[in-house]
Parts: C-alpha cells; structure tokens; sequence
C-alpha cells in the first residue's frame, strides 16, 4: 500500500491493493473544496486512469459527518472583495475541469458518501458510475441561498438520473436543486442521486479493495425500509416543475396542492432571486446539451457573470460569515431579474 506522506493534507491518496483511493481530509471546514484539494485529486484520478495496476477509484471521508459540504465560497468571496476575481475564476475553472473528467472517467469511480453532500461535494460525486450512501448520508444543493446557482454539473447529471423509480425525470431534479430540498437515504436512491445504500462505509471500502467494486457491493448494499418522500409529492413536482420558465412554474404553483405550494415557498424564502432563475435558465439549456465538458464550459461562462454581481458575496456574508441569514438581494423579485445577461453568459 502506497499512501500520502503528510497525513495531515486536505487531501490522502493511497493505492491499497489495486483500487486507488482518495481520503478528503479537512474536517474543520467539513471538507469543503479549495484549490489544493482540487489540484490533488485531478493530479490523482489523471495519474490512475491508465495505470495497469488500478482497476477502481474510490473517493472516501476521513470525517463521518462529512463527505463533502461543497466548495469554499468563503475563500471565493474574500478574494472577490480584496480584488483578485482572477484567483476565484480560475478556482472555479478548476474544479469545473475536474467535474468533467470524472463524468467521464474510463475506470469505475465510487464515492462513498457518508454525512453531508452539497454543491461541489456533489460535483465529485455525482458524474461517477457508483454513489454509494451510508443512513447518515444527506444530500442538497444550497446555492440559491448564498446567490450562486446550481453548478458543478449538477443540472446536466441530475435530469439525468435513473434510480429505484426507474425513469428519469428533469423537473425532480430541478425541483430539489433548486429549493435546497434535503434528501436522505431512500430519497436518494429513488431519484438516482445514489446507486446503493450501506450500513457501513468503512466496512465497503475494505470489501472494495479486497474484492473489487461489484462484488463488494452486492455483498453489502441494501434497500432502506420505508417510502422515498419525494414519491408522495411526484405528482405535484412533475405538474409544476417541468414548465420552461420561472414565471411559468410560478404561476404552476398557484394551482398545486396547498401543502406542497406552501412547503416549495418555504423552501424558496431565502433564495436569490437571479440564482433561481439562472439556474432554472441552466437547466433548460443543459437539456438540450448531451456533452458534460460542453455544459460545464456553459457554467464557468454563467459563473463569471453571476459572482460579479453583488448578490454572490451578500449571501456568503449572511449564511456562512455573520450567519445572520439577512442577505438583502438585488433585485428582490425573480420579475426584475436581468434574463438577458443570463442568456448572454449561456452562450459560450
């Protein structure tokens, strides 16, 4: 076995066996992505892909409460505000490219999610062939609330997904991504996000690397008890979510069942409003795009145009620096928002 020397790193590599494995590392900040951990694991999934000796990646925690809480906005904010958006586009265009390369990866690349997954976590995860959760996995895609959208992928790979339900479906996947919707376990499976469930991660990752991924899995994967929540409210999700734009789904709304109206508006209460409908403008356009570099080259596109504007530092500010939760958004109304610019930064 062959491991990092420093195993105080944001980031472990090891080889056990013939499976490679990469051990997110930085606890404290619930693993959220830097540029160091980035630039690690690119160097580490380019350096295995056409190694003889390696049959399947497996990217793993070192912290059961976190496999990955997403990227760090923080240090993309701070630059922005003391000058240097380069430092921050290049970050973002960084992970993008690794984003990229994992959905499209040659070998097997499972990621066993154990605690929270958000954002960027999902970026990693999401675009490989095995997502395997853990009962105390959860996933959500938080980014309306800090005025981002929804990127790393995430609205190309998700209308995507085919799980338990067995048929894809686009407007499950905007509907969660977009109203920060928490899924658990069985949620997970059932729209796809995941392909198995555990009970326990460690005990997979030793059974991957002493029997390769399929006959690890079927030895120790199972189905939760109990039904996906999102199957009670498909029906719902699927009348009002699959319309085009914003201001259709919005009128949607009004005619849904009260319950699921009332639960959507609160989901949406803190979010910005040009995040909402840049991400809702994004996933219109990564329907009509097959090729995940390409979509992903779309969101670095919409990335610059979104962390230039105001709203991207004022939400970071609220939820994760004074976390006041207070973010004052301009415009105020998803009515007045520039949809126009957002078509102009789709178009790369």
């Amino acid at each position: 076995m062959t491991k990092s020397v420093d195993s105080t790193a944001p980031v472990l590599t090891s080889v056990r066996q013939r499976t490679g494995v990469i051990e997110l590392n930085r606890p404290k900040a619930l693993n959220s992505l830097n540029p160091e951990m980035i630039d690690i694991i690119a160097k580490a999934v380019k350096n295995w892909e056409d190694d003889d000796s390696i049959d399947q990646i497996v990217l793993y925690t070192t912290n059961p409460k976190a496999f990955c809480a997403g990227g760090d906005v923080r240090f993309a904010r701070d630059n922005i505000l003391s000058g240097d958006a380069q430092l921050v586009d290049d970050f973002f265009a960084a992970e993008y490219t690794l984003n990229g390369k994992l959905a499209t990866y040659k070998k097997p690349l499972v990621s066993i999610i154990d605690g929270v997954v958000m954002g960027g976590g999902l970026g990693i995860s999401l675009h490989g062939s095995h997502r395997v959760v853990t009962e105390n996995a959860f996933a959500s895609m938080p980014e309306m609330a800090i005025g981002y959208f929804t990127d790393v992928g995430v609205a190309h790979a998700a209308q995507r997904m085919v799980g338990t339900r067995g048929q894809a479906s686009p407007a499950l996947a905007k509907y969660w991504a977009i109203t920060g919707y928490r899924m658990y376990a069985a949620d997970m499976l059932w729209s796809g996000l995941a392909t198995h469930a555990v009970q326990d991660a460690e005990a997979i990752l030793n059974a991957i690397v002493a029997d390769g991924v399929d006959a690890a899995l079927e030895q120790h994967s199972y189905v939760p008890n109990g039904e996906a929540p999102l199957a009670g409210v498909i029906d719902e999700i699927e009348s009002t979510f699959h319309h085009a734009t914003w201001p259709e789904i919005q009128e949607a709304l009004k005619s849904a069942d009260k319950e699921f109206a009332q639960d959507t508006a609160k989901y949406l209460a803190a979010a910005c409003p040009t995040s909402v409908v840049a991400s809702n403008e994004l996933f219109e356009s990564h329907a009509q795009e097959e090729d995940i570099v390409k979509a992903l080259q779309r969101e670095e596109s919409l990335g610059r145009y979104i962390r230039s504007r105001g709203d991207f530092a004022e939400g970071v500010r609220a939820v994760l620096v004074d976390k006041t939760k207070d973010a004052a958004f301009n415009p105020e109304e998803t009515a007045a928002v520039d949809l126009d610019a957002i078509h102009a930064a789709l178009k790369v």
